[in-house]
């Protein structure tokens, strides 16, 4: 079929599958070295305990059959092995077929680990891996040429990545509607990086402009995917800066640099760059069981499509939202509502026998989220600090806290060294404290002056108690 195969995609898909094979990396390094304080045997969720309580077939993992700490850390480093090899471009040497079940195992083994992972799993990016990731596996394969029906599903994704995310805004809060939501979007998002202090202070006309430009790029430029090159490509590169310019303003783990991805699938480099980005002159004609199944499988995609697709008219449109346990076809969305205030969760501990209101509180300082008023953030994505960015949610609201802070505050009180090397410093080296507390503070950016004066980006106010001084046979049950 002549049809079947886009030869002048060749380069896109290259570095598409490239900068995947990177994210695939960074995602199994950071379930290597979280996993036991979150998800291991003795961490905040169990999988054991999970997977006792959740049938297979909700949660389709390998773990449902056996678990352990070295057997899930074998798992999470084999993971890693196998996206360094893909980033090295084995599958290269491979035939088709043996691409295509190396793309596959990338896959397989990171959805046993988003299937067990609960609450530390549950950010949409997860789910868009997934996705993404099952839809590489048919695109495998260096001596064919990409195939059409599998473009055009990887632009239906990052349709509805872009195009979600804007529906959700305007159908949410009101400040996307009056573009002044980045009047406190910069300050108050889940984990500021280097720059986002710097974003927060530009004029405020210019962030009307980045609320009218985002709603432009995400309800507008989406449609223009689907329209002959060279407009298609222009407008991939449209989505990629902006994306580019979402990943210089936060840390949002590699939701970003996926997205990015995908609109570089799209991109027709030919087009760019002339015979520099020509395919190989002996390109192969795809076998006819590989036409077959790529056909078959995109029926499939098609049909599971629907429930995304009528939640994106839906007026109950969900953001982040899985339709199968296979996570093939799923919901995206992001900032439907804005915070205009900063909380965050202080965690103190004291060695003192009795807490009294002069005793020595010492914080508990994270590696991402805002505590010493005086610590510039860091830039971490596209490696996702989970605790961190649940600490933000706790600060939002107790509700967030409830399935894991009991046990946090418990570990903590015990010394616990897999959740000690989740901090960036705890203020207990030898021995743990006999009590702990958390208490809510406001932040918020310091201006230009009081950074001049005081050289801290924050300024903190106290709010109120979120954990009174808890000792360990007082530690909230998980």
């Amino acid at each position: 079929m002549e049809w079947f195969t886009a030869d002048s995609y060749w380069v896109g898909r290259l570095v598409f599958q490239r900068v995947l094979a990177a994210i695939y990396l960074v995602a199994f390094l950071g379930a290597a070295l979280q996993f036991r304080a979150l998800i291991g045997e003795r961490g905040m969720q169990p999988v054991p305990r999970y997977v006792a309580r959740v049938p297979f077939r909700r949660s389709p993992s390998v773990f449902h059959f056996h678990y352990s700490d070295r057997f899930f850390a074998l798992w999470a480093w084999s993971g890693c092995a196998v996206a360094v090899a893909l980033l090295a471009g084995v599958d290269g040497l491979l035939p088709l077929w043996g691409a295509m079940l190396l793309w596959l195992v990338p896959w397989a083994l990171y959805l046993s680990i988003v299937n067990v992972g609960q609450t530390w799993y549950g950010f949409g990016w997860e789910s868009l891996l997934l996705e993404v990731g099952f839809l590489a596996v048919l695109l495998a394969g260096d001596d064919v040429g990409p195939p059409v029906l599998v473009l055009f599903l990887l632009r239906w994704v990052l349709f509805r990545v872009e195009f979600g995310a804007g529906l959700i805004k305007m159908r949410g809060d009101a400040c996307w509607r009056k573009l002044t939501c980045l009047y406190f979007h910069h300050e108050t998002q889940p984990m500021p990086g280097p720059l986002s202090w710097f974003f927060h202070r530009l004029p405020r006309p210019l962030h009307r402009a980045e609320a009218a430009a985002n709603h432009v790029t995400q309800l507008a430029v989406p449609f223009l995917l689907f329209t002959p090159q060279p407009v298609a490509t222009g407008a991939a590169l449209l989505m990629a800066a902006t994306q580019l310019w979402l990943v210089l303003s936060g840390n949002f783990s590699w939701l970003n640099w996926l997205t990015i991805a995908l609109a570089l699938s799209a991109v027709d480099f030919r087009r760019l760059f002339g015979d520099a980005a020509a395919p190989p002159a002996d390109l192969a004609a795809p076998p006819l069981w590989y036409e077959i199944l790529v056909i078959a499988v995109a029926a499939g995609l098609l049909a599971l499509s629907y429930r995304p697709a009528r939640n994106l008219v839906s007026r109950r449109q969900v953001m982040n939202c899985s339709f199968d346990p296979l996570h093939l076809v799923n919901a995206y969305g992001a900032f439907g509502s804005v915070s205009r205030v900063r909380q965050e969760v202080v965690i103190e501990g004291t060695a003192d026998a009795v807490p009294r209101t002069d005793s020595a509180w010492l914080e508990y300082e994270f590696k991402g989220k805002p505590g010493d008023v005086r610590r510039w953030p860091r830039q971490f994505a596209p490696y996702h600090l989970r605790l961190d960015w649940m600490m933000w949610f706790a600060g939002l609201s107790p509700a967030y806290a409830n399935p894991w802070f009991g046990p946090l505050v418990e570990r903590l009180l015990e010394g616990d060294r897999d959740t000690l090397r989740l901090l960036r410093h705890c203020p207990f080296p030898d021995r743990p404290p006999r009590y702990v507390r958390a208490r809510l503070y406001r932040y918020r950016c310091t201006t230009w002056r009081e950074l001049r004066e005081t050289g801290a980006c924050w300024e903190r106010t106290y709010v109120r108690e979120f954990l009174p001084p808890t000792r360990l046979d007082q530690a909230p049950e998980p």
